[in-house]
């Protein structure tokens, strides 16, 4: 049993030392060679949450300051007949549109349009199962893996799927052609899609699966659901659930049966669908070849009877997972 153990220990800790290694050797900061041209740096176009200031050249009445509505439109901008769209564009694109609409009123205004703070740009979230979950503020190309380095790396809680959620307009790059290059991609109506990439193609180099992090972008290492162990095993605790996770190598990974426990009295409470299966087993006989080996499932509770203690007919309450910190509290880092 202690052998057994100690090859599971080992196996997870080789993977994770294997995923750290083919992360770094990957070139973390140049983006990648088919990412499309774009026209111009997008990261000098306007975006939200950039302060804007117009200047009339030799007036004063006609200069403002101010950002974008929520649609996208320069908000407070009275001066003009129409509205002017300026998400994306550039400040000689926004100075020309100004000027235009100026010219019913003045004669040939000069109009010089000027980003004047830029650090109020939507985020990148990083959270879900690794180490450092982060928001990054992004200043130049950058990779998804550099940002999984730059956050500690992947832990071994992780299902094995990072899932991107890309909402709709808050980078410029994305209405250039940037998009996720791998084909699990969902489109929500609202123009935002979400993208699934397994891990195990982020680790064989798929390019595809280490795409380009924009603006915006909220990224979930998603974590594996919960199996509880309890009762009559050395370490109680809640364990990751892995693809085919035995009951022996479940109660191997808790230190065992404790000396109060009962090998021939283990209880699997499980739900499927809205029927609750209580399914009994015998740890000896599974030593003994004389019993299956179950296939645990996520959210399974296995209680290990202990001496002195009935078998439970029914299933215990468990605590639920502690909700996570409010994105905005998660520590900034920029990266320029």
């Amino acid at each position: 049993m202690k052998e057994t153990r100690l090859s599971y220990l080992a196996n997870i800790f080789l993977s994770i030392i294997f995923l750290v290694a083919v992360i770094y050797s990957q070139p973390p900061i140049s983006a990648p060679a088919n990412l499309p041209a774009l026209s111009q740096n997008t990261a000098e176009l306007v975006h939200f949450g950039d302060l804007i200031d117009v200047d009339v050249v030799g007036s004063f009445e006609y200069d403002w300051r101010g950002s974008l509505n929520p649609e996208g439109f320069l908000d407070g901008l009275d001066r003009i007949e129409e509205q002017i769209y300026g998400l994306c564009k550039s400040e000689d694109e926004l100075a020309a549109v100004i000027s235009k609409q100026y010219s019913v009123a003045l004669r040939d205004p000069k109009v010089i349009v000027k980003i004047v703070d830029r650090s109020n740009r939507a985020v990148v979230f990083l959270d879900g199962a690794v180490k450092f979950p982060q928001r990054f503020q992004i200043k130049r190309p950058v990779l998804l893996n550099e940002l999984l380095v730059m956050s500690g790396g992947i832990t071994d809680k992780t299902s094995g799927e990072i899932k991107i959620f890309r909402p709709r307009n808050l980078n410029c790059e994305s209405q250039q052609g940037e998009s996720i290059g791998d084909a699990s991609q969902a489109g929500q109506s609202n123009g935002s899609n979400v993208t699934l990439i397994k891990i195990t193609d982020l680790l064989s180099g798929m390019q595809e699966a280490n795409p380009r992090i924009l603006s915006g972008d909220i990224i979930t290492v998603v974590e594996a659901l919960p199996i509880y162990l309890i009762g009559g095993v050395a370490v109680p605790k809640q364990i990751s659930s892995r693809s085919e996770l035995t009951l022996s190598r479940a109660i191997a990974s808790a230190g065992g049966v404790s000396k109060n426990g009962l090998e021939d009295k283990i209880t699997i409470f499980r739900r499927d669908g809205k029927e609750r299966l209580v399914i009994e087993t015998s740890l000896k006989k599974i030593k003994a070849n004389q019993a299956e080996d179950p296939v645990l499932r996520a959210q399974d509770i296995i209680e290990v009877g202990e001496k002195g203690r009935e078998r439970r007919k029914f299933p215990p309450s468990v605590e639920a997972p502690a909700a996570g910190d409010n994105f905005t509290k998660l520590p900034l880092r920029i990266i320029d």
